[in-house]
């Protein structure tokens, strides 16, 4: 199988790792030369400059992990080309072009995955059975928090000129951390509705929004909350969820998570496997998009309607904290 990259930053080099690793070889680089980071790594590897060559050399599946804002310029081409896209999150910074690339997958019968990572985290997978089971009853309210601090993500590079930091590049905390949005509706199911708060607060000098506040409403009757920001040191990652029957608490900084029975002194702990790393969730990804690629497994962990739902969500951050503007004074 033939594999073309789209975009080669920090994401982009470790879906080249790995899908190397893998065992795939035959790579193309698609690029604007606009990287950052050092090209050592990329040496002897074939590298067009140009969208409409490299799709000419007959790849099989694309991967974009080019910003944000850039997304659809590749998938839309790479579709129609009819190939299987492994599609980074968020898919697009707005609606434009969704619809069709929606159309044209559906037409190509061609697979797309969503760069959803934390689908693939053991633990969480551990928390969705364990919900599913409805042994610690249904789901109450949950509350998802993810603080980061923007100059030590990519430190290689002046943050205030990183994608995530550029509205053009479709930057901001709410659509670079939006994977809240999705795991909680894997978790929870859909939501009929939400309202939301963004704002800049920290010294960071950004253009964009660096905190948002999100109420989140689940069709199952679910209240969820979602705090991101960009500001927070040491950074952290962490999700309760309290049902009728008991608490159940899962920390990204560890990977593990405990539950607590209403009617029992017990804690139970969900514990990632002892070589447990970070990169595994990549692994884990890029080994299912080859699958589907291969046709080894039918189903993508991470549709694009998956894609869809969560940009929905993201925009309508956007739209309530720009349109909801009566405040109540105290």
């Amino acid at each position: 199988m033939k594999y073309m990259i789209a975009g080669l930053g920090s994401i982009g080099r470790r879906h080249l790792r790995n899908l190397r690793a893998l065992g795939e070889q035959d790579v193309l680089l698609y690029r604007t030369l606009h990287s950052t980071m050092p090209d050592e790594e990329l040496q002897g590897l074939p590298v067009s400059t140009d969208l409409d060559a490299a799709l000419a050399w007959g790849p099989d599946a694309v991967i974009i992990s080019n910003p944000t804002a850039k997304h659809l310029e590749v998938a839309i081409p790479a579709a129609k080309a009819g190939c299987h896209l492994l599609l980074e999150k968020p898919i697009s910074h707005s609606m434009e072009g969704v619809e069709e690339l929606s159309q044209i997958m559906l037409q190509t019968e061609k697979h797309t995955l969503v760069g959803f990572q934390f689908r693939f985290h053991p633990v969480l997978m551990h928390i969705r059975e364990l919900l599913d089971s409805g042994k610690l009853g249904r789901p109450l309210a949950a509350h998802a928090h993810w603080g980061e601090y923007l100059p030590g993500m990519h430190p290689w590079e002046d943050y205030r000129n990183g994608y995530a930091a550029r509205a053009d590049l479709g930057g901001g905390v709410v659509l670079t951390l939006c994977h809240p949005f999705d795991y909680l509706r894997w978790l929870f199911g859909e939501v009929t509705d939400l309202s939301a708060t963004t704002a800049r607060t920290s010294d960071l000098e950004l253009g964009v929004e660096d905190q948002a506040e999100v109420t989140l409403h689940f069709a199952n009757s679910c209240l969820g909350t979602v705090h991101l920001d960009y500001f927070q040191r040491p950074p952290a990652h962490w999700l309760e969820i309290v049902m009728t029957e008991g608490v159940i608490r899962w920390d990204n900084a560890t990977g593990n998570a405990t539950v607590m029975h209403a009617h029992s002194l017990i804690t139970e702990n969900l514990a990632v496997p002892p070589d447990f790393e970070r990169n595994h969730l990549f692994t884990s990804e890029m080994q299912h998009f080859i699958n589907l690629v291969k046709g080894d497994e039918t189903l993508s962990r991470c549709s694009l309607y998956d894609g869809i739902q969560a940009l929905k969500i993201a925009l309508g951050v956007y739209n309530s904290s720009l349109y909801n503007s009566e405040k109540v004074k105290l």
